[in-house]
């Protein structure tokens, strides 16, 4: 386990036996170590594994025999965006096995790493699906002797070069793809199909039983440039690709490659924002575009990248403290709601309930520490010790009672292993960070869903009868995912764990990056066009293929929303929302009135807060109720220690809040 800090063995709970089948579409190797729960090839192995998967910059999808590739269109209006799948290629072969039709299943994963899958079909193909190439890669078995390509479309013209290594096929969607051969191919056609075999060489051979390489490729715009850029670094391939944490606030990708010349692989808008250039050895290619549901992948040349995070105090209180003079309004908040916590209750069969009732109590604890009113103190800790003696989270109880924090410090690093493990090693007891993902740089949520129903997206023709496949993971509230990572690094601090501390603080920071980039909508930016931008400050749910308007439990009330982006309330917040001028027309687009028992509307006065102090403080004043998770106590202590971000100097610029922290 990668963060116990100790040298006895870690905790483990107690393990229990699942008489389920084995999961089918992993190969037997892998089935000795734990398996990802929210990897980005999910589709491949949930149900009959033949749901499409965004591998950027396409669709792929697995079945029978086959696998289609696509580059999506993209469909929208003000309460979706969502790519449209068809199949405009499909690559097939005539092996004996596929011939007589027997599989038990489309296709095996033999291998995944954080930035890959390699998918082996039984037709003896091996997909290497890398994100972010612009090209799709698969070996062919000195077995197979015929590769078939089909189009749902018509092909227009297909021509080759000289050496027959290369092949351009133009569709009648006006879409031009070009296939590149590590050996001589020859093709036929017949009935809408190309067909491509070896070719037999002067020597009298095809190959004398080399795998052939197969690298197929969109050309942009049909844009001839562009082609020639896709010549250029098409013989050389990556087969797998790995990020690791070796600097605070930093990522490293590292790709395997196979053939000879550099790398050329694609970034989405976050990559580029955070790519670093120092070290010379990247190029990015700025003419080479891709377009992507999460905005252009831009090309850039290297095997290895480094991303730089901006930095992000960890602490237990204010940043810039509570203003003195307010000490007494929030000390007086805070009798009422220490008081009040008596007459909650522990519910033990809704975990996310008394979580929320459970960070309240210990927020209460921390403010009291701020401010220093530590007679209530002892009243919040024995709320504390029978809350969440069963939960066994030590994180604040670790900070204001370090004995009890002690006892339970190996199962609080069992739970927080779970979903921060960083080991490879196949001894491992939990999967590689269980909801993160290292290409995005956010995460996903631990259920899977089809909001199809719930946006009433109609699938209207057969051309578009795939749309609502994007079953699979999913992602709503930002705020959950970024303090997860901040309680960690908390965590970290209680402990002494300097290295926990550091990459908790590190995947914090990348999913603030990531909440601005894809969930904070802005009008003008062109990410998700002028129909949902319009109409939506914040993005509901977000899928790998999808943009909704509504998220959990078809939440569409934008205080509601606003709320669940904003749960829960604290330090870091000031850093997910330190755009001021977002933040002005996110307020803005919320109702103006508080309602008796709206409970999210403490969440938008607290924003409110960041750009017109006096105005917010005084809606907040007037509040009646709050949510589970949140208290009077608390939004004063907000509100009290914002500061004018006008006053601020050069160094915030509306932006964020600490300068940019160099590796």
């Amino acid at each position: 386990m990668a963060f116990t800090g100790e040298k006895d063995e870690p905790f483990l709970f107690p393990s229990t036996d699942d008489q389920r089948d084995p999961p089918k579409f992993f190969s037997s190797d892998l089935l000795s170590s734990p398996l990802p729960t929210h990897s980005f090839f999910h589709n491949f192995v949930e149900a009959d594994g033949n749901n499409p998967v965004y591998i950027h910059p396409y669709l792929i999808k697995s079945s029978a025999s086959s696998v289609s590739l696509c580059y999506p269109s993209r469909r929208a209006d003000y309460r979706y965006i969502y790519q449209v799948f068809k199949a405009d290629l499909t690559i097939s072969t005539s092996t004996q096995q596929t011939q007589q039709g027997s599989h038990s299943h489309p296709h095996v994963i033999s291998s995944f790493t954080d930035l890959s899958v390699t998918l082996d079909t039984p037709s003896d193909l091996t997909f290497f699906l890398v994100r972010g190439s612009p090209y799709v890669t698969f070996s062919v078995s000195h077995h197979t002797s015929l590769i078939s390509i089909a189009t749902v479309h018509k092909f227009s013209s297909f021509t080759s070069n000289d050496t027959f290594t290369k092949y351009t096929l133009k569709l009648d969607n006006d879409q031009t793809w070009l296939l590149y051969a590590s050996l001589p191919i020859k093709f036929s056609y017949s009935n809408d199909i190309v067909s491509f075999s070896k070719a037999i060489t002067s020597a009298g051979n095809d190959g004398g039983g080399v795998p052939l390489v197969v690298r197929i490729a969109l050309l942009p715009n049909s844009s001839s440039q562009l082609e020639h850029v896709l010549d250029r670094y098409s013989t050389c391939y990556p087969v797998s690709g790995d990020a690791s944490f070796t600097k605070l606030y930093c990522v490293e990708y590292k790709w395997e490659k196979r053939g000879f010349g550099d790398l050329l692989m694609l970034a989405h808008p976050l990559h580029l924002q955070l790519l670093s250039k120092d070290k010379g050895n990247i190029t990015v290619l700025e003419d080479l575009k891709y377009r992507s549901i999460d905005g252009n992948l831009v090309g850039v040349v290297g095997d290895s990248w480094s991303l730089k995070a901006d930095h992000i105090p960890v602490t237990w209180h204010s940043i810039r403290g509570v203003n003195q003079r307010f000490l007494d309004e929030i000390k007086s908040a805070l009798s009422k709601d220490v008081a009040a916590l008596g007459s909650l209750g522990i519910t033990t069969n809704e975990a996310y309930y008394d979580g929320r009732i459970i960070a309240k109590a210990a927020r209460l604890a921390l403010i009291a520490e701020e401010v220093g009113f530590v007679d209530v103190i002892p009243a919040v800790k024995e709320f504390l010790h029978e809350m969440i003696q069963q939960w066994l989270d030590g994180t604040s109880m670790e900070k204001i009672d370090p004995a009890w924090g002690m006892k339970y410090k190996p199962k609080a690093y069992s739970l927080m292993a779970n979903f921060m493990n960083l080991g490879r090693e196949s001894n491992s007891k939990y999967t590689r960070l269980r909801c993160f993902d290292l290409y995005k740089l956010h995460s996903w949520t631990t259920y899977l869903s089809n909001h199809c129903d719930d946006v009433g997206m109609q699938q209207n023709s057969t051309s578009e009868a795939n749309h609502c496949d994007d079953v699979g993971i999913q992602q709503d509230s930002t705020s959950e995912a970024v303090n997860i990572y901040y309680s960690a690094a908390l965590m970290g601090l209680a402990y002494g764990d300097i290295h926990l501390a550091s990459i908790g603080s590190t995947l914090a920071s990348l999913e603030i990056h990531a909440a601005k980039m894809w969930w904070h909508v802005k009008e003008g930016d062109n990410l998700y066009g002028d129909y949902f931008a319009e109409e939506n400050k914040l993005v509901g749910s977000l899928l790998a293929n999808h943009r909704l308007c509504k998220m959990r439990n078809c939440y569409t009330e934008r205080e509601i929303k606003i709320g669940l982006h904003v749960l829960p309330l604290l330090p870091i917040t000031e850093f997910l929302f330190s755009n001021v001028d977002f933040v002005k027309d996110l307020v803005k687009s919320t109702p103006s009135e508080y309602n008796e028992g709206d409970t999210w509307m403490g969440f938008v006065y607290a924003l409110e807060g960041i750009y017109n102090n006096q105005v917010a403080l005084k809606k907040i004043r007037s509040l009646k109720d709050f949510d589970a998770g949140n208290t009077m106590s608390n939004l004063l202590w907000w509100i009290h220690s914002r500061h004018d971000y006008r006053k601020m100097g050069s160094c915030h610029e509306k932006q964020c809040c600490f300068c940019r922290y160099s590796c």
